[in-house]
């Protein structure tokens, strides 16, 4: 039987561009690293795993069940660190942590959005103290008042079970974003680790908009494309003439909207590779997500080198962005337009009535078949992750009757709703489109 998660709304948001030790990638997953069909679902109740809060440019991290830390802004980022001190009594989480003569003391309470107190003492009598708002995952408990979205998991698990059987093996993460159902998460099969395929591409666009956050390039810059750098496979580039200068944007665009292998391989390289998008996802508290090769490097994946996602990472990313803690307004903005600027609808449009708004991006290969984006009907935004391993085709339909399960529910007694919509400007504050730095 295909485990089922209902969880309240956890929205995991960690950042930082600038690497000053390559920290961990992201551990690959015991439970179907091979995309085989293994169910894994964290549990709807329990104690606090992990809390962060924004600090400046960054995101001060503790994983409870790990015992680590991690602060990571635009000035650097301090990998994941072993804190000794960690403890937690009555529901506060409390410790301290030194590196390279930088002193982390925090104090955060496992209430959600409740107020978490990080010092950061550089040595030099100035210490910076940073308070905001905890989030905690899972989050306490629901906010009350609001729509069920639980009973969604009924048609969704039948669909589910019904793929496994015919060879596919799917899971799906649904968030909601408007406070309609107040901002719960439901998924099942929400652990299940597929291949990546294309969908790994939005990690690359979120760190690289990270780094045009913190002001270290620029949407305008240009990447000198060599002849060399073309692959095939989906894209429109491999259609042009090299070498060539194409612009950051341009690349950032068409690895989107056209899923662009090219464009995807480049901006690996201009990043500087695997390392800081795995950062990234490592900063989010990810551990089932992993950048391990470029786009048709079939000698990579021939060795065992191979891109893997869950459902439930792939949500906490886009909920992320949606939410505005991982991305200035400006690159908020510029992601979700890229999202819905995507010209391969087969699977989540072709699901949904016409004229329904989404933002998506698909993920195809011969063994795996994804689709994930937001719904934007007003009053019921959503967040959605489908993913499926075996035959593509098959995937493929899975996805299509999925994202019509899931609109259906949505459609239900839908109206605009009495009570405040998550606003959707950034959560916290920004400087133009870049990210004001806290310096002591």
């Amino acid at each position: 039987m295909q485990q089922i998660r209902l969880l309240s709304r956890h929205l995991v948001a960690l950042t930082g561009a600038i690497v000053l030790t390559a920290g961990t990638a992201p551990a690959v997953a015991a439970d179907d690293a091979t995309g085989a069909g293994v169910a894994r679902s964290d549990g709807a109740t329990g104690p606090a795993r992990s809390a962060w809060l924004s600090i400046g440019s960054g995101i001060f991290s503790v994983d409870i069940a790990a015992g680590t830390v991690r602060y990571r802004a635009c000035s650097g980022d301090t990998g994941r660190l072993d804190d000794p001190e960690m403890a937690v009594l009555d529901e506060v989480v409390t410790g301290r942590v030194r590196v390279a003569g930088t002193t982390y003391r925090y104090e955060l309470p496992l209430n959600n959005q409740a107020d978490g107190v990080v010092t950061i003492d550089r040595g030099h009598g100035a210490a910076v103290v940073g308070k905001a708002p905890v989030v905690v995952s899972p989050q306490p408990a629901p906010l009350a008042g609001r729509e069920p979205l639980g009973p969604l998991t009924v048609p969704l698990r039948q669909i589910v079970d019904a793929s496994a059987a015919r060879g596919n093996p799917a899971g799906v993460s649904v968030l909601d974003l408007s406070g309609r159902y107040g901002f719960q998460e439901v998924a099942v099969n929400g652990g299940f680790r597929p291949k990546a395929a294309s969908v790994i591409k939005l990690w690359i666009l979120a760190e690289l908009l990270r780094r045009v956050d913190c002001g270290r390039t620029s949407l305008d810059a240009g990447v000198l494309v060599e002849p060399a750098d073309v692959v095939g496979g989906s894209g429109e580039l491999q259609k042009e003439t090299f070498p060539q200068v194409v612009s950051v944007g341009r690349l950032a665009q068409y690895m989107i909207i056209y899923s662009d292998n090219t464009a995807a391989n480049v901006l690996i390289d201009f990043l500087g590779g695997f390392a800081p998008v795995n950062a990234l996802i490592d900063s989010l508290n990810l551990r089932h997500t992993v950048l391990a090769r470029k786009m048709l490097d079939t000698e990579a994946a021939a060795r065992g080198e191979e891109n893997y996602l869950t459902a439930d990472d792939v949500v906490s990313l886009l909920g992320a962005v949606w939410d505005g803690n991982l991305l200035s307004a400006g690159s908020r903005e510029t992601m979700i337009r890229f999202m819905r600027e995507q010209t391969i609808n087969t699977k989540i449009p072709a699901a949904l009535p016409p004229g329904v708004p989404v933002a998506h991006k698909t993920g195809e290969l011969t063994d795996a078949s994804h689709d994930v984006g937001y719904y934007l009907v007003p009053g019921s935004e959503v967040a959605v992750t489908f993913v499926t391993s075996g035959p593509e085709a098959g995937g493929a339909e899975t996805v299509r009757q999925l994202a019509r399960a899931v609109y259906d529910y949505l459609e239900r007694g839908r109206r605009v709703p009495a009570y405040p919509v998550r606003a959707t400007r950034p959560a916290r504050p920004v400087s133009g489109h870049r990210f004001a730095e806290v310096v002591g």
